[in-house]
């Protein structure tokens, strides 16, 4: 299942519009608020998805009969850009266990390149509910790579991949390389994927908007 953000008019188009406008770009405060409200409003969609059970609450004047979820997912993200979108998810899913992997490009020309993941931190991931988050999915290599290193901590139920922007070769190479019954919550779909695999028109490098520019 594909979750289009941008077939819907909502307020999550106008906080993507201004991650992707250059001159309010300059404001990595704002980049970075942005990356979260559009985590947030991801996650309340996810949890659209996820299994509930009735409990009974007790209140001041009685009790209630409230529909909660029966169980937490494991919130994953990509250092370091998909940081900001992985607050707003911890917002919304606010006791829900965290895993965290590095993967960067590693270019042997301008436009080769091999993904490489050095870093992981993450629970049991069992039986467990997984939503992976980052900005952006040009190839979908660093994302296929992150998810063959967390099967290291066991194998996940469901998958959930969300994104800001992804390119259509993205999620073609996801659909053949992940879990048939993947969901994919994707805030726009950008045509055109350059030679060096960057996403037209994109919004630029989401690490450097959020955290500075790196060596």
């Amino acid at each position: 299942m594909l979750y289009h953000f941008s077939d819907n008019h909502t307020v999550f188009n106008t906080y993507l519009a201004e991650m992707r406008d250059v001159k309010i770009q300059v404001d990595p405060l704002r980049f970075r608020a942005n990356l979260k409200r559009i985590g947030a409003i991801m996650a309340y969609e996810v949890s659209k998805v996820l299994n509930y059970k009735v409990e009974e609450v007790q209140t001041p004047l009685g009790t209630a009969e409230c529909n909660v979820l029966s169980e937490q997912p494991v919130l994953a993200t990509i250092l370091r850009a998909g940081l900001g979108m992985h607050l707003g998810f911890l917002d919304i899913f606010d006791r829900a266990d965290n895993a965290f992997v590095s993967a960067y490009r590693k270019h042997s020309t301008a436009e080769e390149f091999d993904i490489h993941v050095e870093y992981m931190a993450a629970p049991n991931l069992d039986d467990q509910i997984l939503i992976i988050s980052d900005p952006m999915l040009a190839t979908g290599n660093s994302m296929q790579m992150v998810y063959k290193a967390l099967l290291a901590n066991g194998k996940p139920k469901k998958t959930i991949i969300c994104a800001a922007i992804a390119a259509p070769e993205a999620l073609i190479y996801l659909q053949d390389h992940l879990p048939k019954d993947t969901l994919y919550y994707i805030g726009a779909i950008d045509k055109e994927l350059t030679a060096q695999s960057y996403i037209v028109p994109g919004l630029g490098d989401a690490g450097d908007l959020a955290f500075g520019i790196k060596l």
